[in-house]
């Protein structure tokens, strides 16, 4: 009686709010339906990954992937004990150069330090070499030549010599296909990755091998199905870039984020990648190396507010389901999309998307569809920190608020601690005396623009000596329905529903 209550109280405070602001006059039923017989998918156990830009203010949390580089890695040369004495200078600007700065050299000092402070951080570090080193440019911005790997095999053997901790090795960044300034050709590519391979198998023998992983670019078929044709036996992870909501100028990029076909199209490049790598004989993996949304820094308001998570949980939900191992936003800090404020490090609502995904969502990925609106993105995992599932309701609608149901196509499903544990219906429903956990995200105010999100109608704020905040679920009755607001995002934790397809060990 007492789990009722709360929950109808919970159900009626979120309803009237919205109602009493205009926003919610409408009520729909809705149903999410679970295949529970085997996963359709799998992501690594380090999924959520962030970028960093040259050079990284230092701060972070743990545990992340950190994929290091950006549009100036291919301007850096390495200090190494072989070129002590050569000047190391850092970047300036200079609108006649590449990308538009002179290159810049990373200190054996500076990258002391920064290993100290990732290997401190508990943060799995990808370092993205520079691709061009040796490449003469052509006036149609086409890079030829022999890669001269000698700074980078330099730079690597020092790390390995030092005991740095590096989980992959990632070669130049955005010069596949038509390129970003500069294009490589797919076959000189494979020829440069081959190298690379062979320069990581050579410094770690004896010791565990680190990713080779390329191209870190924007996915065009013809290139990277002749790249991955190439390279399928030493590429471990092949990397796209996704900026799906065009450049962050664009007044209309709220309108593409609430927009369910919108983000439903999202799913081509996902899967373009996919079949490219299946018709391939490959074990090569599919990563997103870089995403921010919009690019040029996102928008102000925009990308660094509540709304942006809908367009990131939506992203992080369809990579899973096309065998995405690893997602990595762009950016950790930087720019208007950063997870953490540029200059204060306030978390921005995305790193608590990103941290309750992290925490909540594990590694297979269940088939999941709702029924009842076309207005809720839905997507379900085997739970991380249970035998049980998470769900991942994302509410697009202005002013509707959903009630959904759970059903399990299969032919069992079962519940931990009860007697009766085998449930022999076609479609099977959680039993009505346990709970489940509920964790309701929503803007301030109802401001989907706001900085400020709210868990379970609490301010997510972080304390005086710079403490993320506790991210404590609300428990529900599991014979009662999921309560959507509107333009809200609910993760569900079903502890006690185990089904076949999360009993199966994850690729």
């Amino acid at each position: 009686m007492g789990w009722c209550f709360l929950a109808c109280l919970f159900s009626f405070i979120f309803i009237s709010v919205y109602a009493q602001n205009g926003k919610a006059n409408v009520t729909v039923k809705g149903t999410v339906f679970i295949d529970s017989k085997n996963p359709i998918a799998s992501t690594s156990s380090n999924f959520i990954c962030a970028t960093l830009d040259w050079w990284p203010p230092e701060k972070s949390f743990s545990p992340l992937t950190i994929r290091l580089g950006g549009t100036l890695e291919d301007r850096v040369i390495y200090q190494t004990e072989d070129n002590l004495h050569a000047p190391c200078k850092p970047f300036t600007q200079n609108s006649s150069e590449l990308f538009g700065f002179t290159e810049g050299c990373l200190s054996l000092a500076r990258w002391d330090e920064l290993s100290s402070f990732f290997n401190q951080s508990g943060a799995l570090i990808v370092f993205g070499l520079n691709a061009l080193n040796g490449k003469s440019i052509l006036p149609n911005s086409s890079a030829v030549g022999a890669w001269n790997s000698s700074n980078a095999a330099s730079f690597i053997r020092y790390t390995v010599k030092k005991g740095y901790n590096i989980y992959g090795w990632e070669l130049g960044n955005e010069l596949c296909g038509t390129g970003v300034g500069v294009r490589v050709a797919a076959d000189d590519y494979a020829v440069d990755t081959i190298a690379l391979n062979d320069i990581i198998y050579y410094a770690y023998r004896g010791l565990f091998k680190p990713l080779t992983i390329a191209p870190g670019g924007f996915f065009e078929p013809d290139w990277f199905g002749r790249f991955i044709a190439l390279t399928e036996n030493t590429l471990d992870v092949v990397t796209q870039h996704i900026y799906n909501l065009g450049p962050g100028v664009d007044e209309h990029i709220i309108e593409k984020i609430v927009n369910p076909s919108y983000l439903a199209d999202g799913a081509d490049l996902f899967i373009q990648l996919q079949d490219t790598l299946k018709r391939s004989d490959t074990s090569t993996t599919a990563w997103v190396g870089e995403s921010g949304g919009a690019y040029n820094s996102g928008r102000n308001h925009v990308s660094n507010t509540f709304v942006y998570s809908f367009w990131y949980l939506d992203q992080l939900g369809m990579a899973s389901v096309y065998d995405t191992k690893t997602y990595c936003r762009q950016t950790l800090i930087g720019g208007n999309y950063g997870l953490l404020n540029t200059t204060t490090f306030v978390p921005n609502p995305d790193y608590y998307s990103a941290l309750l995904w992290h925490r909540l969502m594990g590694m297979n990925v269940l088939s999941t569809n709702f029924t009842g609106t076309n207005m809720i993105r839905a997507y379900a995992h085997c739970a991380k920190q249970s035998q049980g599932i998470t769900l991942l309701l994302i509410n697009l609608d202005s002013n509707t608020t959903v009630q959904a149901t759970v059903d399990f196509n299969g032919t069992s499903a079962y519940v931990h601690g009860h007697r009766r544990t085998v449930v022999e219906k076609p479609l099977c429903k959680e039993p009505a005396e346990t709970i489940r956990e509920e964790y309701h995200l929503t803007p301030k105010d109802g401001n989907i623009q706001s900085q400020t999100v709210l868990l379970n109608g609490k301010p997510l704020i972080i304390d005086s000596s710079g403490a993320i905040p506790a991210l404590d679920p609300m428990t529900v009755p599991s014979s009662k329905p999921i309560t959507i607001v509107p333009r809200s995002i609910v993760f569900v934790h079903m502890p006690n529903v185990s089904l076949p397809a999360c009993m199966q060990v994850s690729r």
